[in-house]
């Protein structure tokens, strides 16, 4: 195990169903369908038990009601006015969130649509080996944990559980949207199904891992609603915060009242309750939790399934990155890219050997090798039948080789140590040329192999296969932007350190551990975290799940196990571990869209000050008329423009709040200085001539002019 330091580079049984495809919704602007959609529930969640859980539009939901009495008893049109627009305000509000959740809905629907009230053919006998296990039948719903299944083609597995028998295609468009049938088998790290899914061909055996209620598709539901997800410790943060800044509001309006009385500008309810709104910061009160609903939905929306608002959050601040080198990195087969004869043999030779001992290899290195041979040097590609009485060798671990023997030849392909030491055996001796060309392909992040073929009872090297692992085109700039956004990346392998260190420097990494280990894996992490770090990882086996557990944010494949994706707090739909990178940018794009409306939100209050403040006491005191720098009509046109802005800005912000504000990679001050200059200054500029126009609107009706 070697961790090094690299320099930054330089520059189930019954009617089978056709699932149906998930629900995708752009995150762009509203639509009005959606809005008229949503606004019932806003109108619902004017329930004072449910308000009082957003501490600052409770406070606006209670002024409501207090000028709604105060209209009553005392009714004007002003009194009227500004107890309707407080009203819109919270149900603007509610509106947002009631639109992001109303997204979730829409995908929830579609994945109810895919579960059946499947029949399953239940095992009751079953063992390892058994040749007919008896069979019963049962509702899907009273499958247990351990019980199981046999599903074949056409028939819908009926619910979560890992493959202990046999190989089979199934069809997961009903989770993924990826209508490609994938391939399920017992062993490794492709044998979880899901239920729902549908088998498309040969027959397997499913030991059910889910209690009814608790499937995979049962928590996607309830995650994509809303309905389980949970305020993250930011979140709660800024809670805490806004509900701070609205006490304080509070208190100091309550406070006012005694000092306008001895002025002699008693203010009614009416106004008291319109200052209280204008100053508490409203705006991102009734954004805040659209705002986490929506960074979750983005996750949805790229297939990915967030089981907490916390992984999202988490995912915004991580940074330290651990990526395996194979299929993310890299592509993950190995070509044979070239073929280097030793003294004494040609390249025509080699590729001739190299081709025959690879006729039956049918492993993507293997195959290859043969079209290599084909493409460079014109041989026809040949099949074992035009051979004869060849007798191939086949690959084994302990051997680590494979070959051919034919008209009295044998021809050897494998690991340099073993072929090396069949010559020996055969009388033959591998040359410090051998060596010298396996030590320069492995160095450039190759793997070798060598080839030798024995004649006339002697053995010897013909020379060495050079197989590459490809690295995936636009790597290395994505790992500079990654780099620009402070994360650190750390490729994980299980290659010799010199490999390893060739393909970090062409990808360009900052990190990479090689012959990793499991107990590797999560003492890397520990020490990332031990240092105050928040690592993100990926991982398919159940080999990966102790360290998706302890990463704090575990992105699991969905074609991985069980175990993998209990471990994780994400499950990757498409199960392309190269999304981790997009999972770190939604986290971050919804960490930078908080703060942005936090300071638009505050920003945006200074302006309604100026406006209500002057207007409150303009007769007692004359000199305060100097402060209506927006030269407002008069003291009840600049409350109701003040407040009327304040209900409509929310609704202007909730298609950002959904969409998110767009995530730039660069460093924490500069994105400082950005919400500052963009969200600052807009909130101060653009509420100053929001107001001004709507005071010219309003200034010819009775009663406001």
């Amino acid at each position: 195990m070697s961790l090094t330091t690299l320099e930054p580079p330089a520059s189930p049984g019954g009617a089978p169903t056709e699932p149906q495809q998930p629900h995708r919704v752009s995150g762009g602007m509203l639509d009005p369908k959606q809005l008229l959609t949503s606004l019932p529930d806003a109108v619902k969640k004017l329930d004072p038990r449910v308000m009082i859980k957003n501490p600052v539009m409770f406070v606006v939901e209670v002024g409501a009601v207090l000028t709604t009495l105060s209209a009553i008893k005392d009714p004007s049109v002003f009194a009227w006015v500004i107890t309707v627009w407080l009203w819109l305000t919270v149900v603007f509000a509610n509106l947002s969130e009631a639109v992001a959740e109303g997204r979730g809905k829409a995908q929830a629907e579609t994945l109810r649509r895919t579960k059946t009230h499947t029949v399953a053919r239940r095992l009751t006998d079953w063992r390892p080996g058994a040749t007919s296990p008896r069979e019963e039948e049962a509702a899907a719903s009273d499958l247990r944990l351990g019980d199981h299944v046999v599903v074949e083609a056409g028939q819908i597995i009926p619910g979560d559980g890992d493959v202990v028998e046999g190989v089979a295609s199934v069809d997961e468009s009903a989770i993924t949207g990826e209508s490609a049938p994938v391939i399920r088998e017992s062993g490794g790290d492709r044998s979880a199904v899901t239920g729902g899914t549908k088998v498309l061909s040969d027959r397997i055996v499913v030991r059910i891992t889910s209690k009814p209620g608790e499937t995979f598709i049962d928590r996607m539901i309830a995650l994509v609603e809303g309905a389980a997800r949970q305020k993250t410790p930011n979140e709660i943060a800024l809670n805490i915060l806004l509900a701070s800044l609205t006490i304080v509001f509070l208190l100091a309006v309550v406070t006012l009242q005694p000092f306008a009385i001895y002025a002699g500008a008693e203010q009614s309810i009416v106004i008291l309750a319109a200052l209280v709104v204008a100053l508490i910061p409203t705006t991102i009160g009734g954004l805040l939790s659209a705002i986490g609903i929506a960074g979750m939905d983005r996750l949805v929306q790229r297939n990915v399934l967030a089981m907490s608002g916390r992984a999202v959050e988490a995912a915004g601040d991580v940074n330290t990155l651990l990526l395996d080198k194979t299929g993310t990195i890299t592509f993950g087969n190995r070509q044979a890219s070239e073929f280097l004869p030793v003294k004494g043999t040609t390249a025509a030779e080699l590729a001739n050997a190299a081709q025959l001992s690879s006729l039956a290899d049918e492993t993507p290195e293997g195959r290859s090798v043969v079209v290599l041979a084909k493409e460079r040097y014109g041989l026809r590609e040949r099949h074992e039948g035009e051979l004869g009485h060849a007798e191939f060798v086949p690959f084994t671990a302990q051997t680590r080789m494979s070959g051919v023997d034919v008209d009295g030849r044998q021809v050897r392909k494998g690991a340099a140590s073993a072929v090396t030491a069949w010559v020996a055996a055969n009388g033959g001796r591998a040359d410090e040329e051998v060596q010298s060309l396996v030590d320069r392909i492995s160095q450039s992040g190759g793997t070798p192999l060598v080839v030798a073929a024995k004649e006339d009872g002697t053995a010897r090297v013909l020379g060495v296969i050079h197989l590459k692992d490809v690295v995936k085109h636009g790597m290395r700039e994505r790992f500079d932007e990654l780099r620009r956004m402070g994360i650190r990346t750390v490729m994980i392998t299980g290659d010799n350190p010199l490999t390893a260190k060739a393909i970090a420097d062409e990808a360009g990494v900052d990190d990479f551990l090689a012959e990793a280990t499991p107990e590797d894996k999560m003492a890397l992490i520990k020490r990332e975290q031990a240092g105050g770090k928040l690592v993100a990882m990926t991982g398919d086996g159940t080999n990966d799940a102790p360290a998706l557990a302890q990463a704090d944010v575990g992105v699991a494949m969905n074609t991985g196990t069980s175990a993998a994706k209990e471990a994780g707090n994400m499950v990757d739909l498409d199960s392309d571990p190269t999304k981790l990178i997009e999972i770190v940018e939604i986290g971050k794009q919804l960490l930078i869209t908080r703060g942005a409306l936090t300071t638009f939100s505050i920003a945006n209050d200074v302006a309604k000050y100026f406006a209500i403040i002057p207007a409150m006491f303009a007769i007692a005191y004359p000199g305060l008329d100097k402060l209506n720098i927006m030269q407002l009509h008069s003291p009840a046109s600049a409350i109701t423009s003040a407040i009327i802005f304040n209900a409509l800005i929310i609704v202007v912000l909730i298609p950002l709040a959904l969409r998110g504000v767009r995530y730039r990679p660069s460093s924490a001050s500069s994105l400082l200085t950005r919400n500052i200059w963009v969200y600052g200054l807009g909130g101060l500029v653009l509420p100053f001539a929001g107001i001004k126009v709507i005071d010219l609107i309003i200034q010819f009706i009775p009663g406001l002019s």
